[in-house]
């Protein structure tokens, strides 16, 4: 009876239960599938081939990052520093390559070895020093972004033509990252599945005491696992450097976090013992299509934050439900469920292109609307001076009757890359760009060059690329303005300091070259420090905080923006505005208030909201196949506490 009752209760529900034990086995790859089908049904610009080539490229990278994080999540460890050392070692190579004189292969070679040794040093500190995993790679994180802040000088370096081309296309279509991403996933699955350190992974990570009583080395092993991490981290950088057609100092950071969370979504467990190199792949493709589909559907660049991170969680809570319920492990190196494996991938793909061909009928008929569409992508929205520019270019698309959406890169350029492509795959009519770096976004303004889309630069331009006009004020002239205002307010001697800006930012280097012009006029002038706040005001407290127990005979501060200038205000205390002159950059709504109440000397102002306003204008006129002017300047203007009340900003 128990035999007839079993036997018959799973025929009755044999086919929901099959589905639901395939879609459980499968959490990850069930995830993406949804993703892709939602975004096909909710945007006809998804399923273009030049878009589907986009999230393959925007994946690449994190991809790359995630196989070697594979390795070591697999053995129950973490690895933090790897978006730090994939930029290290692309600075190395651009570095030997451009400044030294090295040979190209000789250069890959050395930012190999450099991922290599950055591997070997976690995995030393850890395996004998006896660190926590988290601390060991968070030391290396500090420390590798250090190294390639000071190889760079905080400036980014451009790569060498012969490697640029992994940024490129074969055929004009098929893009290298790609490649590349394919083939380092290849070798990280033939690692887990079929060497022997790939097995040494899985039985460290399931217990390490029962691996070395088996006769295991587990230090070395250790020391194998964290350098293949590294060498990954290399290929990485390099790709992302190749991408950007130069290496930039503060590349990949942050990613690190989207590489454990690729690994995790993928099915690898942070207790070890689980995970594979195609799992991860389909964690990466799920963050990429996410924010790719997130862009096309100008959704806000805050609520993207909220939107992902939400995913993340489902997806990881998704698998856990998968390994309570008993489903199927998500390791590699056995050999029995490969066949099952390689039938769920190909009915997962008719699945999709099924489903996906169907939605597809939504959006046949649409035709583009009369009313035209702008990309702004702006380097980021958590600073006042760019909020502003989003609000003049908000009100001059409403007046314009223009379908404006903006992005915001967060101060990476890669991530700006990927948005830019992202317009030119939608068939934007025209695009605003304020780079995070000018040299970044050379290539992806060259891709809208192409597809003959008019670019307008704002506030800093785009070298290497083809823009229909720069809509600008002059950072060079403004930091000569700045200059000139604290040493005449100090009547030509005095001590002061200056706070920079973010290492390796054009804004940066070209207000702080205008600092140093205008003070030659000035020897009276001692310039007692300069440090970097990072266009930050918690950062800019902090700094000046520190100066001021070194310097407290200080009489004067630049600082490269208003918000710096507001905790250099805070830090100095009853001293602002009375013994200590402060002048800022920016000419914020928080500046000008400091300038009216007298603890900020002055603001040297862009007018922000005019420079997003005219750029719009702009791309509207190009758009329209109207004259616009290669250049066109925004003056800078000193406010001080005499003229703030007729400033409008």
């Amino acid at each position: 009876m128990a035999a007839d009752t079993l036997k018959s209760t799973t025929g009755a529900g044999g086919g929901a239960a099959a589905v639901r034990r395939l879609l459980l086995d499968n959490g990850a790859l069930t995830a993406l599938i949804v993703l892709v089908i939602a975004m096909s049904a909710l945007s006809g610009d998804f399923l273009t081939t030049d878009n589907l080539l986009n999230v393959g490229v925007q994946a690449a990278v994190t991809a790359i990052l995630a196989f070697g994080v594979t390795f070591v999540i697999v053995s129950a460890g973490i690895d933090l520093s790897v978006g730090s050392v994939a930029a290290l070692s692309a600075t190395v190579l651009a570095w030997s390559a451009t400044s030294h004189g090295v040979p190209v292969v000789l250069a890959v070679v050395l930012a190999v070895a450099t991922g290599i040794a950055a591997g070997l040093v976690n995995g030393f500190l850890i395996a004998y020093g006896k660190l926590p995993p988290f601390i060991a790679t968070l030391a290396m994180l500090s420390v590798a972004r250090g190294l390639s802040l000071v190889i760079s000088e905080g400036s980014p370096i451009a790569f060498p033509d012969s490697v640029s081309h992994l940024g490129d296309t074969l055929g004009g279509w098929l893009p290298v990252p790609v490649l590349v991403m394919v083939v380092m996933g290849l070798i990280a699955a033939f690692v887990l599945g079929r060497t022997y350190i790939g097995r040494s992974m899985y039985a460290i990570g399931g217990n390490e005491e029962a691996a070395r009583l088996s006769g295991l080395r587990v230090k070395k092993q250790k020391l194998a696992i964290y350098a293949l991490s590294g060498v990954f981290a290399a290929a990485a950088g390099v790709v992302l450097a190749a991408r950007l057609s130069s290496a930039q100092p503060q590349a990949a950071d942050g990613y690190e976090l989207d590489a454990i969370a690729a690994v995790v979504i993928g099915g690898a467990s942070l207790a070890g013992g689980t995970g594979k190199a195609s799992g991860t792949l389909i964690g990466a493709l799920i963050l990429a299509v996410l924010r790719n589909g997130l862009n096309l559907l100008s959704v806000s660049a805050f609520w993207q934050q909220v939107v992902i991170g939400v995913v993340i969680a489902l997806a990881v809570l998704l698998d856990t439900v998968r390994r309570k319920a008993g489903a199927t492990p998500a390791a590699a190196g056995t050999g029995g469920g490969k066949g099952r494996q390689a039938a769920t991938y190909g009915l997962a793909a008719v699945v999709t292109v099924a489903v996906v061909g169907a939605t597809s009928f939504l959006h046949g008929g649409t035709s583009s609307t009369a009313r035209p569409k702008v990309g702004l992508a702006l380097s980021t929205l958590n600073n006042p001076f760019f909020v502003q520019i989003q609000s003049g270019a908000k009100a001059e698309a409403k007046k314009l009757g223009v379908d404006l959406t903006v992005t915001d890169a967060q101060n990476d350029a890669s991530q700006q890359a990927n948005q830019l492509q992202n317009f030119t795959s939608s068939g934007y009519d025209a695009i605003v760009v304020n780079p995070v770096d000018s040299d970044a976004a050379g290539p992806a303004v060259r891709a809208a060059d192409k597809a003959e889309i008019p670019v307008v630069a704002v506030d800093r331009g785009v070298n290497k690329a083809t823009t229909d006009t720069l809509v600008a004020s002059d950072n060079v002239s403004g930091g000569e303005l700045a200059a000139r205002t604290v040493a005449e307010k100090l009547g030509g001697t005095g001590r002061i300091v200056i706070l920079q800006g973010q290492a390796g930012t054009s804004a940066a280097r070209e207000r702080a070259e205008g600092f140093a012009k205008g003070l030659k006029a000035y020897p009276g002038i001692q310039v007692l420090a300069q440090q970097p706040a990072d266009f930050d005001r918690t950062k800019g407290l902090d700094v000046m905080s520190n100066l001021l127990q070194a310097h407290p005979d200080v009489q004067g501060v630049i600082a490269a923006n208003d918000e710096m200038a507001l905790g250099a205000i805070k830090a100095l205390g009853s001293k602002a505005g009375k013994s200590v002159q402060v002048v800022g950059f920016d000419g914020t709504p928080d500046g000008l208030t400091a300038v009216g109440n007298g603890t900020l000397y002055a603001s040297v102002a862009q007018q922000p909201s005019e420079l997003g306003r005219i750029a719009v204008d702009n791309a509207l006129k190009a758009l329209r196949g109207e004259k616009v002017a290669d250049l066109v300047k925004v003056p800078v203007k000193v406010v001080t506490k005499e003229n703030v009340a007729g400033f409008g900003g």
